[in-house]
């Protein structure tokens, strides 16, 4: 039996106790986490610096190093998020609908663990507490396949949840962590059919297309993050800059930040001084279009289909003068990866237009980008931003990590 197997077989073997684990038990196994990890802080702080001492000798970015890094401050905040799953509603046993049919037979629609759910992620290592603690609350197990970027952090990230699990009762084997960095283990691990139900790749959009060609087991899509704002010819202008820069470079690296920006040509004069003045202050490297560059100047490099299409993940946005919202739609129903657009107008008639014609998990109006996210939704810790329609889209919390169970009580009907 392959490394990869092993895992399956253990994690299949846990899966009844997870399954069946009364919510306050869970809730226990989840306070034993973030105790844990707050006693250990220290420990996970050493065996993070590993990693980021690597990622400088590999040359990695100051942006992706700041995903990788934990400190005092985010270990804390990954704790308290593991605290705020334990006031959520435990979704399982939760009846959805139901209903007596003419011959008597009672139907109960219920919700139900999805069961090992595999999720293959890069160098964000609070991704293993977030997703390991969302699994838990709902019943499923969970085999954790980081980055190489992470490995040290996520072992010891690992090993702290497993402990904390087993101390409330439950089976350490509910997390697991994969500690191989081998790339045909993460090739297994997506075609471990009979042993995991369902993967979920929480990335670049080159892992989350890797997995999905790759994969045999059933693949949610998450993560890949080619999102827009749109400064329509009637917004206000400083309301503009302040969500532009926002969604841009409040945390650059995460998949609802902006990488591009469409300006209308009526206010293009005006607005994009005002917006290069902000990002000039962030050290943003700007890519446009021939009208950008002709009000710009030298400080915008050429653009071409190639920084439009890119998630950027960096301090680097691509501009582009349009004409009116119809080409802006257009731009973005060519580009976009369906995550998170914006449009900025005071016109309800274009707002509502973009809202209904532009095809995304979450389409804003006159708000950053930056809110796609879990908490920020009400949803507690996330286990990542869904780009697909089946069968879940957005923010998957809680709910988005269940399937139904359809409970059928009769009296001795036949067909």
């Amino acid at each position: 039996m392959s490394y990869t197997e092993e895992l399956g077989k253990r994690a299949k073997a846990a899966e009844s106790a997870a399954a069946v684990a009364s919510t306050s038990q869970k809730d226990r196994a989840l306070a034993e986490i973030s105790k844990a990890l707050l006693e250990n802080k220290e420990l996970i702080i050493a065996e993070n610096a590993k990693d980021i001492a690597a990622a400088k000798a590999n040359g990695m970015t100051e942006a992706k190093q700041d995903r990788l890094r934990l400190d005092e401050k985010r270990i804390e905040g990954i704790a308290k998020g593991v605290d705020e799953l334990i006031a959520l509603k435990d979704p399982i046993g939760q009846v959805i609908d139901g209903c007596t049919r003419p011959n008597g037979l009672q139907i109960i629609k219920t919700r139900v663990p999805l069961g090992v759910i595999g999720i293959i992620y890069e160098s964000r290592p609070n991704v293993t507490v977030d997703a390991a603690a969302l699994c838990l609350k709902a019943g499923n197990v969970v085999i954790l396949k980081g980055g190489k970027e992470a490995i040290n952090s996520n072992i010891c990230l690992g090993k702290i949840m497993r402990g904390a699990v087993e101390k409330a009762g439950l089976p350490a084997d509910i997390i697991q962590v994969v500690d191989n960095t081998d790339r045909e283990t993460t090739n297994e691990l997506m075609r471990l059919n009979g042993y995991v139900d369902v993967i979920i790749p929480r990335g670049s959009a080159n892992l989350i297309q890797a997995v999905v060609k790759t994969a045999t087991v059933p693949v949610i899509e998450t993560g890949a993050g080619n999102c827009h704002v749109y400064v329509d010819a009637s917004a206000d202008l400083g309301m503009a800059v302040k969500i532009t820069d926002n969604a841009k470079t409040q945390r650059p690296s995460v998949c609802n930040a902006i990488e591009s920006l469409l300006v209308h040509k009526d206010i293009a004069d005006k607005f994009l001084p005002m917006i290069a003045e902000r990002f000039k202050s962030h050290n943003v490297k700007l890519y446009g279009c021939d009208r950008t560059i002709t009000i710009l100047g030298s400080s915008v490099e050429k653009a071409t289909e190639t920084e439009y299409a890119t998630e950027f993940n960096d301090f680097v946005i691509a501009i582009k003068v349009v004409d009116d919202i119809d080409e802006a739609i257009a731009h973005i129903r060519k580009y976009s990866t369906k995550h998170s657009e914006c449009i900025v107008t005071s016109s309800l008639e274009n707002a509502q237009k973009f809202q209904k014609q532009i095809d995304a998990a979450a389409v804003y109006v006159n708000a950053s980008t930056r809110f796609t996210d879990g908490g920020e939704f009400g949803f507690g810790a996330e286990i990542g931003i869904s780009t697909q329609k089946l069968h879940a889209r957005g923010p998957m919390g809680l709910t988005e990590l269940t399937t139904v169970k359809y409970l059928i009580n009769g009296n001795g009907q036949v067909r």
